[in-house]
């Protein structure tokens, strides 16, 4: 195995790192007391990242993107997750691979104002009634001539309330199960379309968690994204991706920035007459949080590494999701412990990284869900699902 990084990748983690922690860093207090990032504000960020060509780093080079493998996408997403979500999402966008489907006039309308940062989608696939359970869903899409008739009623949004179209699940045959369910590009302006309540959370300040209502929406046959009936495979394979990098590498991103305070803490803190760490508990904490780290950014690389092989790697990405998830919790909370009462206070940005970290657990699938895929990989493929 080979784990040397190219000189050209560790320019652009260089470059990254040094814009998240010059650029970004500097906006997080105002953001976290505020609620909201100024649009001036995100429209610089975004301006500068452009520039660096930061925007749509995973996406193809011939359709303006970076062009980075998986492997080098995760360790620049590692760098981005030491930030807040809504400065990563304003600086470097959320170009998401589900786009990669738009074929002929899609691709212009689309997905090249997506990589280019002149348009901004969310996924709509989250419902009350269908959460970790995506083949659950309940907004359905009927036939009107060559076209489409929407309506259903999705939450939990991310940026929805800053996107300007959305990739939507809908159910398209009600007696297919999974294989009936497609989806849809809608335009923010879509006759029938409403964005609804920014549902407020205790964590992610800033970015808004939208509910959206479709009531007999009218879509053309170039709305209809991918093929007919193919649409929960196709965003189940761009939400792999995401758990793998926005979720699991971002979190081991955040999780080393969080060890990094605690280091430097616990060497200046004096208690009884010492640094406390010098203090054996104080000492496990902070091996733990090394050891749990170093392990979760191995099994990212290593399914990503899958991934660009073209390997299925289904079960690794799920034991990313949870052990990623997981880690970022714990780091946080022992963070908390070992800063005191400063640490709970919010005179440090600890209590919002422990806020922050408890949604990990929970979106693109709990923790729960992934255990039980995981199980079910194992029982069906046995150690199989864990080989290198």
């Amino acid at each position: 195995m080979d784990f040397s990084i190219s000189t050209e990748t560790k320019q652009v983690l260089e470059t990254v790192r040094r814009f998240v922690e010059t650029e970004l860093h500097p906006l997080e207090d105002d953001v976290n007391k505020s609620g909201i990032l100024a649009s001036e504000i995100a429209t610089e960020i975004f301006s500068k990242s452009k520039a660096l060509g930061l925007y749509g780093m995973n996406m193809p080079v011939e359709l303006g993107g970076g062009g980075l493998s998986t492997v080098n996408m995760c360790l620049v997403e590692e760098q981005i997750g030491r930030t807040q979500d809504i400065l990563i999402r304003r600086a470097f966008g959320n170009v998401y691979e589900v786009l990669l489907a738009c074929s002929g006039p899609q691709r212009e309308r689309w997905l090249l104002p997506s990589v280019a940062g002149e348009r901004v989608c969310s996924i709509a696939i989250t419902e009350p009634s269908a959460g970790s359970d995506a083949a659950g869903i309940k907004t359905r899409a009927t036939k009107d001539g060559d076209g489409w008739r929407l309506s259903g009623h999705k939450h939990f949004i991310s940026d929805g309330a800053f996107s300007d179209f959305f990739v939507v699940s809908a159910v398209t045959d009600s007696n297919a199960g999974a294989k009936g369910i497609s989806l849809f590009l809608v335009d923010k302006d879509a006759p029938g379309f409403t964005i609804g309540t920014d549902q407020p959370m205790m964590g992610l300040s800033g970015t808004s968690h939208v509910e959206l209502f479709f009531d007999e929406v009218p879509l053309g046959s170039e709305n209809l994204l991918g093929e007919q009936g193919k649409g929960l495979k196709l965003v189940l394979e761009t939400v792999g991706r995401i758990r793998l990098a926005h979720i699991g590498a971002r979190a081991v991103g955040m999780s080393n920035r969080i060890l990094e305070l605690m280091t430097e803490y616990a060497n200046e803190r004096q208690q009884f007459g010492k640094p406390i760490g010098q203090f054996q508990m104080m000492q496990t904490m902070l091996a733990d949080s090394a050891m749990e780290i170093s392990a979760a950014r191995l099994m990212i690389l290593n399914a990503a590494w899958d991934l660009d092989q073209g390997k299925e790697a289904r079960e690794k990405i799920s034991m990313v999701k949870v052990f990623a998830a997981e880690t970022y919790g714990k780091v946080a909370d022992r963070a908390v412990q070992i800063f005191g009462g400063m640490g709970y206070s919010k005179a440090l940005p600890l209590e919002r990284f422990y806020r922050d970290s408890r949604i990990f657990r929970i979106y693109d699938g709990t923790s729960e869900i992934h255990r039980t895929v995981i199980a079910k990989g194992l029982l069906a493929q046995g150690c199989g699902v864990i080989d290198l």
